[in-house]
This record gives C-alpha cells, structure tokens and sequence, in this order.
C-alpha cells in the first residue's frame, strides 16, 4: 500500500458544532496528530460554515458532514454545497443511528417503535440528490448507520437494494456507496483488553464475535429483526468505513493502552480494507467523557493516544500517490496470530514494513523479519518518539519483539 494512501484512511471526530470543542482546539488538534479527515455534526450556521473552511485552510484536513435529519434541500443548499465550495468537504454520509435518534421525513416518523420506511425515503432521496448536485456528486455517500435495528425490512442492510430482496423499497434502491459501521473496539462486554482486540474489531465476518460489526449490520441478518442480509462470504468485497470507533480511558484501560490500541486500529483497518477510520473521539468532552485523543484544555492537552498517532503519522509521512508501488518479497519468522504487519511505500522508494502486537500486557513475541537483499534497516517505535530507536546496517534479516504495539522498520 502506498504510504500516503495508508495516511488517507485515517480520520477522526471532533464536538464543535456542539459547542464541546472550539475551532482553535480542533485546528491545533489536527494539525498535532496528522489525520486527513474529521467528522463533525450537521450545522448551516454561516459561522460553522466558516470555521470548518478555516479548519481545512489551516490543517489540509477535510470533512466527513452529517445531514439535517429529514431535510435534503436544505442539508445540500445551506450547509454542504457551502462547505463543499471552500474545497473542505471529503465525504457526507447519513443520519446517525436513527434507532437512537428520531426524525421524521414528509410527515412520517423514523423510529425503532413504528418504521424505517421514512429512514429509507430519506437516505435514497438524500443519495439522489448528492449524485446530481454539481458540488458533491463526485464526493463519497456513506450509509445510515444501524441500519440493523430496522424493525421492519425497508432494506437499509444494503447499499443498493439486490434483486428479489423482497423489502419494502424496490429492487436497485441505492442508499450509499459505502456501508458505515460504528464498530467500537470496546465490544459488547468488554470490560478490559483481550488478545487481537483491535484486529477483531475490524474483522468482516462472524470471526467479529462481540464486536458491532457487519454481521447483524449489512451482513447475514438483521440483529433486531433477523431480515436477510448480503452473505458473510460478501465481507472482504464490500466498500465499507467507520465512523465511529474508540475507547475511553475510563478506568478500564490506561492513556497508553488507549495510544497503542488507537494505533492498532488504524493499522487493522488498512489491512482488512475498511476504507476510512474514524476515531471517537479528538477532544475528551467534558470531565465525564474521556474517549478524546486530547483532553479538553487551552491549550490541548496530548494524551498518550495524541502522541502515538503524531508518531506514526510522522513516521510515515508522505504527500504522493502518483507512483507505480512495488512489491517485496519479504517474510516474517515466527510471527504468531497475534502479531499483523503491513508493508508500505513512499513516494521516494522508501519502503515502510509496520509489525505490531495486538497482545494483551506482559505477552511478547520474538520475531525476524526477512528481506530479500541486504540494505540499511532503521526501526521506529510509536511509543518512543520519531527518531530511530535501533539502526542496522548491511543486514537481510531483522530480529524484532513485538509485545502491544507497533514497529516500524524503513529501508530501501
């Protein structure tokens, strides 16, 4: 994968239109840890407007928008053809888990208790409406997210409705171009860290296990009402983000647990082809919300989670994509199921192999990495810094611990 294609997926949620984070706390966040994309609720207020363009100005970062529930003129004319025209605006998706957050379309209540018939309406027209705007319809759609608690089978579980499909709205509806999961990496019972916790929690099939992810969502059946889905087997092909995915330090984990298990994510995710990621959240709310990367000071104050992804996303720096990748013959030795790598290169030649541990505390793994030729290997810890931590010369093989974390080895 090419390095700056790795550093495109990463994205991140921000709580200024709430009115939790100011436009400084979010520039000065983004520009920190270097994600490309952030998501912020729907606004079409002039001055949110503005700030979002500022953000964008400021930190080359751009926005994955909200829609004003039940409003698809009004969402398009006074907030995302606005912020699109500033050039700020990378994606819009649908309403946010419609089960837990109402809305009506044309008169018609969207909710777990009567239908998500007017869920259905609103996400196809909202689709349409995208596509023949000349401001968005190159820009991504993504899915309403829980579409698997529709208590009725409007065919939400899919981004184009299949033929013979038997929901209530006609065969070829297309709803988004992506599915959008909010598949915390905390699962369903979670109450600490377990082995491949970030890996599972990107997994695409049944292997997800307690994790909120495809299966029950856009895969296999419905998890409220048991409504047919795509196959488990349909995983691995379908187009696919995350908009939500995070974990508090609360108590039941560390600032550096979170750190790592953040980095960890990100590094799933590209591996199993999610298309973006977006950590819940930049910015701790208040003094009872503590998923953020940053807590809420003036100036921010990095967590530990702030500055892995500063490192890794420093590390591996790069702007271009125009280049033809090549690929290596490289193999690692004794590389248990718990420990994943990811090769990337740069623009320059430069190639970046990212081996990391998603192992519970005190568990590690010995392994060697082996390369096709004898060159100069320097080795990066995310944890440590941006500076090499151990330097090889003229070596084919590199012997390497994995605990919780990622390495980054650069060579060329």
């Amino acid at each position: 994968m090419r390095a700056s294609d790795f550093l495109n997926t990463l994205g991140v949620t921000s709580h200024m239109v709430q009115g939790y984070d100011t436009v400084a706390q979010v520039t000065a966040g983004l520009q920190y840890i270097g994600v490309r994309h952030w998501r912020d609720d729907f606004s079409n207020d002039p001055i949110n407007i503005t700030r979002f363009c500022n953000i964008h100005t400021a930190t080359g970062a751009t926005l994955d928008a909200l829609p004003y529930q039940g409003d698809v003129q009004g969402t398009i004319s006074t907030s995302w053809d606005p912020i699109a025209q500033c050039g700020a605006l990378f994606a819009v998706e649908g309403d946010n888990e419609p089960n837990n957050f109402n809305y009506s379309y044309n008169g018609n209540l969207c909710s777990q208790s009567t239908s998500f018939l007017p869920c259905a309406q609103h996400q196809a027209a909202l689709y349409q409406a995208v596509k023949a705007d000349a401001n968005l319809k190159n820009l991504p759609v993504f899915a309403e997210t829980e579409p698997g608690a529709e208590p009725d089978n409007v065919g939400l579980q899919y981004i184009t409705i299949p033929a013979g499909s038997g929901t209530k709205m006609p065969d070829g509806t297309v709803f988004a171009d992506y599915a959008n999961l909010h598949n915390y990496v905390r699962c369903n019972g979670c109450s600490s860290l377990v082995d491949n916790q970030a890996w599972n929690a990107e997994a695409t099939g049944a292997e997800a296990g307690p994790f909120d992810g495809l299966d029950g969502e856009f895969l296999n059946r419905t998890f409220s009402k048991q409504f047919p889905a795509l196959p488990l087997a349909a995983g691995p092909t379908l187009p696919r983000v995350t908009t939500e995915t995070g974990w508090a330090t609360d108590g039941s984990i560390t600032q550096d647990q979170q750190g790592k298990l953040l980095v960890n994510v990100y590094l799933s995710a590209a591996k199993r082809h999610w298309s973006y990621t977006f950590v819940y959240q930049l910015i701790d709310d208040n003094s009872s919300d503590f998923y953020g990367m940053f807590q809420n000071t003036n100036p921010l104050t990095p967590k530990a989670s702030a500055t892995y992804v500063h490192n890794l996303t420093s590390i591996l720096a790069d702007t271009s994509s125009s280049f033809g990748s090549l690929p290596l013959g490289y193999s690692i030795s004794n590389e248990p199921a718990t420990v994943h790598d990811l090769l990337l290169q740069k623009s320059d030649g430069t190639y970046a192999l990212v081996v990391w541990g998603d192992q519970i505390i005190g568990e590690s793994a010995d392994v060697t990495v082996n390369l096709p030729r004898l060159t100069t290997v320097n080795v990066y810890d995310v944890t440590t810094g941006t500076s090499p931590v151990r330097a090889f010369s003229s070596v084919s093989s590199v012997p390497l611990m994995i605990t919780d974390h990622a390495l980054i080895l650069e060579f060329k």
